[in-house]
């Protein structure tokens, strides 16, 4: 959905502007709800950051953000209007258009996916292509999992619902889970595993990921609160690239199960997952191509999860919402 409004940087810095020359924030700001689709923790941090240290607000916006957690169904709470914002991966926003639902995808922090499976270093296991002979705890649901399953043999694998957690994982030398690569492995090295992430995206299937999303109407009817929002998300991942501790401290505060220490590791984690080679200036986080669109529809029809020619790639995302469009 790239309708190219070079307009929107003007009208960013007009936000800006009037933030700035109107002083605090007031009770007319419009109240927003940005909805996460798992627990409070690094892959937010930016969203998170942009609320700590007061960016939506300067942009006129008041925002409520709100965990989620498994299936937590972000996409259905966005389309019905119970939320303004919400977060999934861009392979949802494409399960979404597939099923006649008009969400957009207007802002992606992150350019390399942070799934990963994560199998003990005793196993002798390095890529996901060698998995083999062990119990697989995996969603059944997510586009990444019918994807694997359908390219990869897994001979003598027992796939299991994935519920949360990583108990089964460190008690069980032939167990294999899947998890964000700054949370499970982690957290499973804390309870005195030793943990190897194979990251997902290596295989080629790499969906932007934490993607902000919103309804088509929304775009047309509050553009102005639309690219507010986007572009102090922006900013509060810049923000939590370069000084996290703050915002983990308060996300700690949010998801306990998520110490200060860990979180810190996610962020250092996240930076080479945001600002890749392919977009090394901060001022273009949250970007997103049409290549990359493309190759993901066509690995989803690939694995069957839609049909060729049900979701037109260009449909499913916007860039015009970012301060400086490419």
């Amino acid at each position: 959905m790239q309708v190219r409004n070079r307009s929107f940087a003007a009208m960013l810095l007009l936000l800006t502007f009037l933030a700035v020359a109107c002083g605090p924030s007031t009770d007319s700001e419009p109240s927003i709800r940005l909805a996460l689709n798992w627990f409070p923790e690094a892959e937010h941090g930016g969203y998170y950051a942009a609320q700590v240290h007061g960016d939506y607000r300067r942009l006129g916006v008041d925002i409520e953000i709100l965990g989620g957690g498994p299936d937590a169904p972000v996409v259905k709470r966005v389309a019905t209007g119970e939320v303004e914002f919400g977060i999934t991966n861009a392979d949802g926003v494409i399960t979404a258009r597939a099923a006649g639902i008009p969400i957009v995808a207007v802002f992606a922090p992150y350019q390399i996916n942070p799934r990963c499976i994560v199998v003990h270093e005793g196993s002798g296991i390095r890529q996901i292509a060698a998995i083999a002979n062990l119990t697989l705890a995996l969603s059944q649901r997510p586009a990444f999992s019918h994807f694997l399953r359908r390219r990869y043999e897994f001979p003598g694998v027992t796939i299991v619902p994935y519920h949360g957690g990583v108990a089964s994982f460190v008690n069980d030398p032939a167990y294999a889970v899947q998890g964000y690569v700054f949370s499970e492995p982690i957290v499973a090295q804390r309870l005195g595993a030793t943990p190897r992430a194979l990251m997902v995206s290596e295989t080629g299937f790499n969906p932007y990921a934490s993607v902000l999303i919103t309804t088509e109407s929304r775009l047309q009817e509050q553009p102005e609160m639309v690219a507010a929002v986007v572009a102090a998300a922006q900013r509060g991942w810049i923000r939590y690239l370069e000084q996290p501790q703050q915002t983990n401290e308060h996300i700690h505060t949010l998801n306990p199960d998520m110490d200060v220490e860990i979180l810190g590791i996610g962020a250092e984690l996240s930076r080479n997952l945001v600002i890749t080679g392919d977009s090394t200036e901060k001022e273009q986080i949250g970007t997103m191509s049409l290549h990359r669109w493309r190759v993901l529809v066509d690995q989803m029809v690939e694995a069957q999860i839609i049909d060729a020619g049900q979701v037109s790639p260009a449909s499913c995302f916007a860039t015009d919402y970012l301060p400086v469009s490419q």
